[in-house]
């Protein structure tokens, strides 16, 4: 027992020691990449009901539009050069979404899937099988 306690409270020293050592820093195209994902579960989410889905997703999208003006507005945003920066400004639409959604007034969904190259016809002619 006193073993387990010895293990649990050194990782818990670890712990606090990487995180008040380590520099994080809430990078907004990060944070928005993780609020679309989480849009985009809600919108597919199987175990809820329509109301649900829908409110989750309203809920999501709202917090969407707050976190793609962050990464607009932010001055380092245009000056990055990582890969997920080059990424994201390469495809605006499935970037800036919600925005995107917007502007080309359609729901958030039917553009999404629509720039990943789903659409009724490939959904309909696709056939259920094992890979």
């Amino acid at each position: 027992m006193p073993k387990t306690l010895w293990v649990a409270g050194l990782g818990l020293v670890l712990g606090l020691i990487l995180v008040a050592g380590g520099e994080t820093r809430a990078d907004p195209l990060e944070n928005m990449e993780r609020e679309r994902a989480r849009l985009i579960g809600a919108l597919l989410d199987p175990g809820r009901d329509p109301a649900g889905r829908s409110e989750a997703a309203e809920i999501a999208r709202r917090r969407l539009i707050d976190l793609e003006r962050i990464a607009l507005r932010d001055p380092r945003t245009a000056a990055d050069t990582r890969p997920i920066a080059r990424r994201a400004f390469a495809d605006y639409d499935l970037t800036f979404l919600a925005h995107a959604s917007i502007e080309l007034d359609r729901a958030v969904l039917d553009l999404w899937l629509e720039r990943i190259g789903i659409s009724t016809a490939r959904v309909m002619a696709a056939r259920m099988g094992r890979r």
